[in-house]
């Protein structure tokens, strides 16, 4: 039947690539390097140990106060022939360090889920089921506790051979520590439900049944950064399902744009039971991309957004696919500090606290503002 066709991605996304070319070095065409080099004790005077590496064929860059080491550039020659000094302890290259440092991307304190952290709410408790095209569970910026794959070419959920479900993944819970990003609620439960594959397709077949495992394994949030362009009768029902057992369910509304007052929100964002998400860029401005209709709820962040992509790598993406997960990060902290609120009260939450941005059709409740949702 056309409903169990293969899904006709409504999301795209664009991968910006920077790269930085330099000019090498005199110093590197001449096969000069730098090194650390080791003075003994005895030796304090500064000219001897400057006399010391100028006489190898070095050149002194600093000499440190308070230890005897000199920083120097040396021919390869001059270093091996140092090594052998009796004056010389030790002589080593100087080698690179980076940063150790973690960036929170800009849709952060646009939502203004940096003050909810700060007060302490990170989205513990609160399992959040993303279905996509998996997770990659080795990056070290996530933790995946577990997941299920309905796509049968494809049966491994901790392996994403499209980056999407990554992406996605890290925008709603990217861990705070010291590296990478900030995800939205970094304590949550996270799960990996895979129901399209490494070209980023799947069927409605498929998502429904990732919808059944989020509601048989007590999933509090439903994630989904995808769509179709055809109604379905049994996708409606399991999103319904999934509504009717106290589910907070995510939808990325589309990326088909505007075209007049011609509704373009995809399915399943369309269905009442879901959260039709569309996108704005760090300024509010609504996303050319983004799908309009009287169905969509709320906007959130989607333009050039930077989150986790497997291999321990991080890339900015555009689209409601990266909207979404903005909105499905935001219901998790509300539900960490209110465990025992209902789905439907976290959704009127988000949006009664919205930011108006203009017409609803277009900007649906406005942009979402979670500090002001769990006052």
């Amino acid at each position: 039947m056309k409903k169990w066709k293969a899904l006709s991605i409504l999301f795209a996304f664009v991968l910006f690539f920077s790269m930085i070319f330099t000019s090498p070095s005199a110093e590197a065409i001449s096969g000069k390097k730098d090194y650390l080099i080791g003075i003994k004790a005895s030796v304090k005077d500064f000219k001897v140990k400057a006399n010391l590496i100028s006489s190898a064929g070095g050149k002194v860059k600093h000499q440190y106060k308070y230890m005897n080491v000199v920083h120097a550039s040396l021919p390869d020659h001059a270093a091996a022939a140092l090594q052998k000094n009796p004056n010389v302890t030790f002589i080593e290259e100087d080698f690179e360090a980076k940063a150790t440092s973690q960036t929170v991307p800009y849709g952060i304190p646009q939502i203004k889920a940096d003050a909810v952290q700060s007060s302490g709410i990170r989205g513990n408790g609160v399992k959040v089921a993303v279905l996509d095209s998996g997770i990659d569970s080795s990056h070290e910026d996530l933790n995946v506790t577990g997941g299920a794959s309905f796509v049968a070419a494809e049966p491994n959920p901790f392996i994403d051979g499209n980056s999407h479900g990554t992406h996605v993944a890290g925008t709603v819970a990217a861990l705070n520590n010291t590296i990478g990003v900030l995800g939205v609620a970094p304590d949550v439960t996270l799960y990996a439900v895979k129901v399209l594959d490494s070209s980023g397709s799947g069927t409605y077949s498929g998502i429904a049944q990732g919808i059944e495992w989020a509601v048989d394994n007590g999933m509090d949030v439903i994630n989904m950064s995808l769509g179709g362009s055809q109604g379905s009768t049994a996708l409606q029902q399991a999103v319904d399902q999934a509504y009717n057992k106290g589910i907070v369910v995510v939808a990325a509304a589309g990326n088909s744009g505007s075209k007049g007052k011609r509704n373009t929100i995809g399915y399943p964002a369309k269905y009442s039971s879901v959260i039709a998400v569309g996108a704005v860029d760090s300024s509010n401005n609504r996303a050319s991309f983004s799908s309009v209709g009287s169905e969509l709820d709320v906007m959130a962040p989607g333009v050039n957004t930077l989150s986790t992509v497997p291999g321990n790598k991080y890339a900015a993406f555009n689209g409601t696919s990266m909207a979404s997960p903005h909105v499905a990060g935001a219901a998790a902290l509300i539900l960490s500090k209110y465990p025992g609120m209902s789905n439907i009260e976290v959704i009127n939450r988000l949006k009664n606290t919205a930011v108006p941005l203009g017409d609803p059709f277009y900007y649906g409740a406005g942009v979402i503002n979670v500090q002001a949702a769990i006052q």
